[in-house]
């Protein structure tokens, strides 16, 4: 490992985070100041864009990329993921604008991710030993782990927090994940991204995470959100006895 920290973006999506964008970015590069920052944002009504084009006329480590309507975390990510391959970033992460994601535990994942190259993804966990939540009623915590024990159940995984969305990948790997076939569009997308990782040969590690509960703005959690992930895991699940391609396939609409 040389002296030089690997080139790093690290993606926060938004739709209407004018409340927590200005912190999410100065939290994300204090804490690596040598990475760069792009937010997606899903033509927020608030004007959360033009408050990150305001930012990123001052500091060209940050940069915004305008989606026309909303369309998914997935969606989002995906949009993220692409801009960082095509500037050839050798790291990119996913960190939430709303104040739940600890931007100091990033370094610590960084070095994680660089100190062993077959180590392609990084989770910041809530559910290993030595992480936790705060603020959250116990409906939404039995809630998360029902469903990453459901995850792990109906996969075959062996990690503890698979619908978590504070991660950095070795974008080496993204290229081999067939991201063309993503359609995951809520929080499964964290669980589809975990099992193309492993599919393709990565390893995940998991490093613990204080996750707090948002303090402004609206969460973005739906029924709508938990029952797409709810079917999509059971039917990836019902194919692992015959599947013929390690990876998710795409589904029918």
């Amino acid at each position: 490992m040389t002296d030089r920290a690997p080139s790093t973006l690290i993606v926060i999506p938004t739709y209407n985070e004018r409340e927590n964008i200005r912190t999410a970015v100065h939290d994300v590069l204090s804490a690596l100041p040598d990475a760069d920052v792009l937010v997606v944002d899903d033509a927020s009504p608030d004007g959360t864009g033009a408050i990150v084009e305001e930012i990123g006329a001052a500091d060209p480590r940050v940069h915004v990329l305008h989606r026309q309507e909303k369309n998914g975390l997935g969606g989002a990510y995906l949009a993220g993921f692409a801009w960082a391959l095509d500037r050839h970033f050798e790291f990119v992460g996913e960190f939430d604008a709303d104040g739940s994601h600890p931007a100091s535990s990033l370094p610590e994942m960084r070095s994680t991710l660089a100190e062993d190259p077959s180590t392609a993804l990084v989770i910041g966990s809530r559910w290993v030993r030595g992480g936790r939540v705060v603020d959250w009623p116990k409906s939404r915590e039995l809630l998360s782990r029902g469903g990453n024990a459901y995850a792990r159940l109906a996969l075959g995984l062996g990690v503890r927090d698979a619908t978590a969305g504070f991660r950095l990948y070795r974008t080496a790997v993204l290229r081999r994940c067939s991201l063309d076939t993503v359609v995951s569009r809520g929080y499964c997308f964290q669980v589809d991204l975990t099992v193309r990782v492993l599919a393709v040969g990565g390893h995940i590690a998991e490093v613990p995470i204080e996750f707090r509960e948002r303090q402004l703005g609206v969460s973005k959690m739906s029924r709508a959100i938990v029952l797409e992930a709810l079917w999509r895991v059971t039917w990836w699940g019902l194919r692992r006895g015959r599947r013929t391609h390690p990876l998710p396939e795409r589904s029918r609409r």
